[in-house]
């Protein structure tokens, strides 16, 4: 018997197309441990596609020069378009929205990792090579683009890895504690709080004594307030999406010792 709850088994694993020019790349690390194991368990149906498989000549050429000039080739539209088509016309079709792994794309972030995990028909995602994709892709097959952050890969490969691993941990039934994810960093526009594991004293850094007390109130209060230390500390662009701290949350970090904090940051205290 599988740990799968009935919920779980009821529920269609969640599609996910990828179009690239490196299939192996994308299979060798979903083979992998939670990727792996959610594909074995059926929660997710990832499927790879090889664009160079749709072009067309002896040679599969599957790139060309830019016109106008420059550096670099630039990924043609013709086996692009050929490999998409070729899937959405089939009898189980193309999960949409098919989005391309551009840096000029909507930044991905945990919030949209939860909108594509909750999106009961799938989506696809199209990584480009070389200077680029040709625009006529951009602008008349795909559905929108989608940055992972603010530079520059040699593909599209890593950057779909790592919208698929995102995704999928937040499918239900793929984490096996799920308070694992509800604590994890950006879930509530925070950091999350320190971790720590045996043993209690490392080379004469111990452990905090809160965190050894047992006591869950105390331990689950000094997670609350590390973590929005910890963010205004290291990230506080993070605080001011959120609107800032509420008065509650300032409070907790006046009692955690966070005065100075504080203060630097605008909160007279």
């Amino acid at each position: 018997m599988s740990g799968r709850s009935a919920d779980t088994l009821e529920a269609a694993p969640v599609r996910i197309d990828v179009f690239t020019l490196f299939r192996e790349a994308i299979e060798g690390y979903a083979a992998l441990s939670i990727l792996g194991r959610a594909r074995a368990a059926g929660l997710v149906d990832l499927r790879t596609h090889d664009i160079r498989a749709f072009a067309a000549g002896p040679h599969r050429a599957v790139d060309g020069p830019p016109f106008g000039g420059g550096a670099g080739m630039v990924l043609a539209p013709d086996p692009v378009f050929a490999a998409v088509e070729e899937v959405e016309s089939s009898a189980e079709g193309l999960p949409r929205p098919l989005l391309l792994l551009s840096p000029s794309g909507r930044r991905f972030d945990q919030a949209f990792a939860a909108e594509l995990a909750g999106r009961p028909g799938g989506f696809s995602l199209l990584g480009a090579r070389y200077e680029g994709i040709d625009q006529r892709v951009a602008d008349h097959l795909v559905d929108g683009e989608l940055s992972v952050g603010d530079f520059v890969l040699a593909g599209g490969e890593l950057a779909a890895l790592v919208v698929i691993e995102s995704v999928v941990r937040l499918v239900p039934g793929v984490v096996g504690n799920s308070d694992s994810i509800v604590d994890e960093s950006f879930t509530a526009g925070l950091l999350e709080y320190p971790q720590y594991t045996r043993p209690a004293d490392f080379r004469g850094w111990a452990v905090p004594e809160v965190l050894r007390s047992g006591d869950h109130g105390r331990v689950a209060e000094w997670r609350r307030s590390e973590a929005l230390a910890r963010t205004l500390r290291l990230r506080p662009d993070l605080v001011t999406a959120r609107g800032g701290l509420s008065d509650s949350e300032v409070e907790a970090l006046v009692r955690h010792g966070a005065v100075q904090l504080l203060r630097d940051h605008g909160y007279d205290r």
